[in-house]
Order: structure tokens, then C-alpha cells, then sequence
């Protein structure tokens, strides 16, 4: 049992994190100064620190227990992958030394031909590289016999192209920065360093060992093959936020304390619809310490439910009759100086920069609707897609109704209109609360949900790199053409930037509004109806797959500098 009446988990986020706190501590001010400004501005990291940094970071980790230093990546398998090196070399005199250089930690080299390269790697060829993400902080993995310093990385070949999903996501969030300022810079924010943020909530089953080995179905696919469905299933959604089983909320409660320790800024738990089924969920971080804390969260969650005699199961749809599990990937883009750029404020329609970034997500979901489904498609995901938990494979996006009525009266030249209303619940007792701009909806597979928006469609047991790669992409090819647009019109005073911004506005729904849609996406109906807006519908898996090769998503990734031809 964990003492935690001793340790509160509170006090221990970030303990084994080799994060900004601890390098201003331990490391000299210049050094620290030229990190903090790779990891909060995006300026080119000084090679000639990693000698102090890679002193620093062995010494830390030495005091942690740790024995092994391990380059983490993320390989296209969608898991995470690691190679182990002790620090200690022999002495020459019957002992041992700690060594950790800078080179070694700039520079790993795993094998490059054996993990899926589509043809990149030949496996005579076995070159490959890892090399530092300083963006991502450095952690000690803990084991009941010793503790690893882990040390995340991008994966290349040794012809220098992207063998992994961290390095596609680094490149798209300085693709989707340099567009993103473009546009700050019309409204006067002047290098507005911008950063896509993204909390995605990740649901999960936990099933008794002991069930889980008896059935061979369970043990080699991850779902049921065969059976009879059970006398009570979720009928009545009783299960759905429940009071969470002891047994349960025990495993909970020792995820959530790794979490902490690792950084991992783990919110919100609850029971999910389907018996047997749980949510965690972390805030919102930078995309790529987002991606690599939730391959950390499945790898805690599997690890952490053996102890309590449970297996993890984040297959996409585990039982036949029952809710799937996704991964909602709340979705956002931030800037120091500009703040939240889709929080739309008090008045969505005085809000022009708020409008701006509005439409383009609009556009992007709109002009490359195919490759967003293309990015969640998967044999599993397919079971779960279109049912009655999850949105339908059709990509469409929902603004509520406050925000359409706003964008509608733009495009038909009309004086828009919008205030924050106060909900009267009839009881005395209870409080006034302001009521959000539009109600959600679940059935939406690219819902604005307040500040942000919610990409519904990513399967529980994907990496969230690809999609965010794609979301990136789109948002830097769509903010693009709102730059070329807004810096040759007439902005050199408000009114005539906002009357740019109208215009920009009514262009964009007018080609894109087809898309919008805030009914049921769960009716035949929709489906009908989609199919006259000219929506695609890709099914399955193999329907999907097909459009990364087509010639415009080619291009898209080469002229932002994603992905080359061949790495597509």
C-alpha cells in the first residue's frame, strides 16, 4: 500500500521530472536562459549547453537511483519504444565512473530498419538516430528493483528523414507558429510565439485477471469474438458517473500518484456509460508533451491495473452491445501574448481575431475532411465509429447555436448579435450560473465545445501524434490563406479591419458552411443529408487509408515542411 496520509499527491508533481524548475535550479543562468527559450518561444536550442545540461540531468538522476539512462521515441507502431545504456564504464582500476556526455545526450543511435518505415529503412540498412527533444522534459521511470533516466526523442534515419511521430509533430506546430503569427500580426501581437495545445481524455475498461485469461478471444485480440451477452448491460446507463468501485478507485487513486510524479497534469475520473468502462483526463499542455504524457498514461494505466489484479483493456470496442472507447482530443491553439486564440470571450462577435481562427478551423475541417478521417482510421476504431457512443465517420463540425447564428449573420451582411445569458434554475437556494453559448454535442466529430474544439473521432488505444500532426497542418494551410487575404486588405484602422475581417468571414462559410452541422449525427437522416452536402463517408478502414497518398495531401505535407513526398 502507498502511505499516501504521508505523501499527499499533491506534493509530489513533477518529482521525477528533470523539468524548468529543476534546471533553474541546478544549472548555470545562461544555460537555463538559452532551454527556457527553446521550450517556451521556439528559438533554435545552443548545442554548446549540453554538456552542462547532460552533468546536471546524470547527477539528478544519480540521486533518483537511477543506474540506466534510455532514449524514449515513438516508431510508427503507435507504441513507445526504448533503448537502455548504464551510465557506468570500468575505472581502469577494478571500478566503476558515471559518464553521460552531451553528445550522448543529443544523440542516440536505436536500429533503424526493424520498426515500419514504409520502405525509408531497407533492414540491411539498420542506421537510425535519436536525437534530445528539449521540449519535453527528461524522467525517471521507477521500478520496485531500480529507477531509468528516460529521455525523449525523435527518431530519423540515417538519410535524415522522420521515422517516428514526434518529429511530424514538432515540424507541424512550427508550421502552424509561422502561419499563426502571420495572422497575430494584423491584430498588432507582434511575435506572438504560438503553441497548439491539446487535453486528451483517454477511456479505458479494467476487467478481472481471472476473466481476462480465461478467455482466449479477450487474451489475442482485445475484444470478444464469441459469448452471450450478460443478463444486465447498460440498459439503463447506471454506470455512467457512478459511485467508483473501492477496488477500482484504489488502482485510480495509484495512477493518478504516478501520474503526478511524472508530470502528468491528470484532472478528471469517473465511470464511462458502459459497465466496466472509466475516463481519465488530463489539462491542457503543449502537442507534443501532450502526445508523449498520454503513451506515458496508457503505459501507467496497463502497468498500474496488474497490481490490483485488473487488466486495461484500450481496444476501441472490447464488447459487442456495449458503449466503445475513444479519446476526445480537446484541441487548441495558445500564445503568451494573445491567449487562448478560440476563446471567444464575453461577445464571440466583437471578437475578430476569436472569428478568424474560428473560420480557419472551419476551412481546414471542411477542405480536409478526408485526411482528418483518414488519421483515426484503424481495424478497431471502424467497429466504434458510427455507433451509438461515437460520431458517425462523416466529418462535420459543430459550432452551437450562439456562434452560427453570428457567422451566419456575418455572411449575409447583417449586424451580428451575442450575450452572455444567466441560467434561472427555480430554485431559491441555487445561484444564478452564466450558460454557455451553445449546448455540446456528442454525436459531433469536430465539436467547438467553449474555448476550444473537441476532435471525438481518435480511437482509445491510438497515439494522438497523427491526428495533431493533420490538425496542425490543416490549421497552418487554412491560417495561410487567411494571411494572404488580411495583410493585402485595408487594416490601418479598426473599422476597416473589422471590415476585413467581415469579409473574410462571409468567403469562408459561404464555400465551407456545408460542413457545419449541430443536429444528430447518430440519424439515417444526417446521413442522407450529408450525402447531398457532398460530405464523404468513408466507412472503414480501407476506404480511409487511400487519401494519405492522394496528390493534394502530398503536397499539403511538403509545402509546410512535414513531411517530405517520400515520408508520406
Amino acid at each position: 500500500t502507498v502511505p499516501f496520509a504521508e505523501t499527499p499527491t499533491s506534493s509530489l508533481f513533477g518529482e521525477n521530472v528533470f523539468g524548468l524548475s529543476v534546471m533553474q535550479r541546478r544549472l548555470p543562468k545562461v544555460v537555463y536562459k538559452s532551454l527556457k527559450a527553446t521550450v517556451e518561444s521556439g528559438s533554435r536550442l545552443d548545442s554548446s549547453t549540453a554538456d552542462a545540461v547532460a552533468t546536471e540531468m546524470k547527477s539528478w538522476a544519480l540521486e533518483k537511483g537511477a543506474t540506466h539512462y534510455a532514449h524514449v521515441f515513438y516508431p510508427l507502431t503507435g507504441l513507445t519504444a526504448e533503448k537502455h545504456d548504464s551510465f557506468f564504464n570500468p575505472d581502469g582500476l577494478g571500478g566503476t565512473i558515471a559518464e553521460f556526455e552531451g553528445k550522448t545526450l543529443i544523440q542516440g543511435e536505436p536500429d533503424g530498419s526493424s520498426f515500419p518505415s514504409g520502405g525509408i529503412r531497407q533492414t540491411f540498412e539498420a542506421r537510425g538516430y535519436t536525437i534530445w527533444d528539449v521540449t519535453s522534459p527528461a524522467y525517471i521511470l521507477e521500478n520496485p528493483n531500480g529507477t531509468t533516466l528516460c529521455i525523449p526523442t525523435a527518431f530519423v534515419s540515417w538519410t535524415g528523414e522522420a521515422l517516428d511521430k514526434k518529429t511530424p509533430v514538432l515540424r507541424s506546430m512550427q508550421a502552424l507558429n509561422t502561419q499563426a503569427q502571420r495572422v497575430l500580426k494584423v491584430f498588432g501581437a507582434h511575435g506572438a510565439f504560438v503553441s497548439s495545445t491539446a487535453g486528451p481524455e483517454q477511456e479505458y475498461f479494467l476487467i478481472d485477471k481471472n476473466f481476462f485469461y480465461a478467455r482466449p478471444d479477450l487474451l489475442n485480440s482485445g475484444r470478444t469474438l464469441f459469448g452471450a451477452a450478460p443478463p444486465k448491460g447498460q440498459e439503463f446507463e447506471d454506470h455512467y458517473f457512478g459511485a467508483i468501485p473501492e477496488r477500482v478507485l484504489a488502482c485510480m487513486f495509484e495512477v493518478e500518484r504516478e501520474c503526478f510524479k511524472l508530470g502528468i497534469p491528470v484532472k478528471t475520473r469517473h465511470n464511462e456509460v458502459a459497465p466496466a468502462q472509466y475516463e481519465l483526463a488530463p489539462v491542457f499542455e503543449y502537442a507534443n508533451l501532450a502526445t508523449d504524457h498520454q503513451q506515458l498514461i496508457m503505459v501507467t494505466l496497463k502497468r498500474v491495473a496488474e497490481k490490483y489484479g485488473m487488466v486495461c483493456l484500450l481496444h476501441e470496442k472490447p464488447f459487442v452491445g456495449v458503449n466503445g472507447s475513444g479519446k476526445h482530443l480537446n484541441y487548441s491553439m495558445g500564445s503568451s501574448v494573445a491567449g487562448n486564440l478560440f476563446d471567444p470571450g464575453d461577445t464571440p462577435s466583437e471578437n475578430a481575431q476569436f472569428l478568424v481562427f474560428c473560420m480557419a478551423m472551419i476551412r481546414a475541417t471542411y477542405k480536409w475532411s478526408k485526411l482528418l478521417r483518414s488519421v483515426v482510421a484503424s481495424a478497431s476504431n471502424d467497429h466504434r465509429l458510427g455507433a451509438n457512443e461515437a460520431p458517425p465517420a462523416i466529418i462535420s463540425v459543430f459550432l452551437g447555436s450562439e456562434l452560427t447564428e453570428i457567422v451566419e449573420a456575418i455572411a449575409e451582411g447583417k449586424a451580428p448579435t451575442s450575450k452572455k445569458e444567466v441560467m434561472h434554475v427555480g430554485v431559491d437556494v441555487l445561484p444564478t450560473i452564466p450558460k454557455h453559448s451553445g449546448d455540446r454535442n456528442r454525436t459531433s466529430p469536430m465539436a467547438f465545445t467553449g474555448n476550444r474544439f473537441e476532435f471525438r473521432a481518435v480511437g482509445s488505444s491510438q497515439s494522438i501524434a497523427g491526428p495533431l500532426v493533420a490538425l496542425n497542418t490543416i490549421m497552418a494551410e487554412s491560417l495561410d490563406y487567411c494571411a494572404d487575404i488580411l495583410e493585402k486588405a485595408d487594416t490601418s484602422t479598426p473599422v476597416k479591419l473589422g471590415k476585413a475581417v467581415e469579409d473574410l468571414v462571409k468567403t469562408i462559410y459561404v464555400e465551407c458552411k456545408n460542413v457545419v452541422f449541430n443536429g444528430d449525427g447518430y440519424s439515417e437522416a444526417w446521413h442522407k443529408e450529408a450525402a447531398k452536402r457532398g460530405l464523404p463517408n468513408l466507412k472503414t478502414t480501407p476506404d480511409s487509408l487511400p487519401v494519405i497518398k492522394e496528390e493534394d495531401v502530398i503536397a499539403l505535407f511538403e509545402k509546410y515542411k512535414v513531411l517530405s513526398r517520400r515520408e508520406t
